[in-house]
C-alpha cells in the first residue's frame, strides 16, 4: 500500500502554532493566553461551514483542514495563526504512520 503524498510546494500558508496557557490575573484569578511555539509551513483547505449561536450571537463555525509538516509537540485544543485568523485544532492524525506530515481538524469562528 503507498503512503500519502504530499506536495512539499502546497505546504505555502505561513502559519503561527500556539499554545493556551493561564497567567496570573491580578486578582487573585487566572486570564488564558496564547503563547507561540512555532513558525512553520502548511496547507489550509476550508471544508465548510456551519451556522451556531455562542450566548445569544450569531456566528459561522468554519471547518478547515490543516496539513503540516511532523512535530511531536503539536496537540488537540492549539491553534494556528493565519494572517489574523485563529484556527483552534481539534484533532491531530498522522494519516499513513510514517511520521511525515500531521493533517490537523480545525475550527475558525467567525461573527
Amino acid at each position: 500500500m503507498g503512503g500519502l503524498f504530499v506536495d512539499p510546494g502546497l505546504l505555502s500558508a505561513r502559519l503561527s502554532l500556539e499554545t493556551p496557557e493561564e497567567r496570573p490575573d491580578g486578582q487573585g484569578g487566572m486570564t488564558e493566553g496564547w503563547v507561540p511555539v512555532a513558525s512553520l509551513w502548511g496547507r489550509i483547505e476550508p471544508l465548510g461551514a456551519r451556522p451556531d449561536e455562542i450566548a445569544g450571537a450569531a456566528i459561522a463555525m468554519i471547518a478547515h483542514r490543516v496539513t503540516i509538516r511532523h512535530r511531536e509537540d503539536v496537540r488537540h485544543a492549539m491553534r494556528f495563526v493565519h494572517r489574523g485568523r485563529n484556527l483552534v485544532i481539534r484533532a491531530v492524525r498522522d494519516p499513513d504512520e510514517r511520521r511525515r506530515y500531521l493533517v490537523c481538524d480545525c475550527e475558525e469562528v467567525m461573527p
